[in-house]
């Protein structure tokens, strides 16, 4: 399987509140709300480390989750946040723009 790589889209407003991440799009004005695990994979998605490290040191360091099935949720989350434009989904690193 070949590595899969995520980042933030520079289209989207995101602030942390307690342990969830609110993002919302520019897109169309969406309002996501991330629970905690999810808000980790967000604030970890750099476009150059892969998922399945961003899983391994991210959720399994502190959730009580195997990393099969911490996986399979972060690629479904990853592909669920990439339909609505709010991360980008690679098999290749993801070079940002910067400003």
């Amino acid at each position: 399987m070949s590595p899969v790589y995520i980042a933030r889209s520079t289209q989207v407003a995101a602030r942390m509140l307690g342990e969830e991440m609110m993002i919302m799009s520019a897109r169309d004005s969406t309002l996501f709300s991330l629970n905690e695990t999810a808000s980790a994979i967000w604030q970890a998605a750099d476009g150059v480390t892969p998922l399945d490290q961003i899983v391994e040191r991210a959720v399994c360091a502190e959730f009580d989750v195997s990393h099969e099935e911490a996986l399979k949720d972060a690629e479904d989350l990853a592909r669920e946040l990439a339909a609505h434009g709010i991360l980008l989904v690679s098999d290749q690193p993801i070079a940002q723009e910067t400003k």
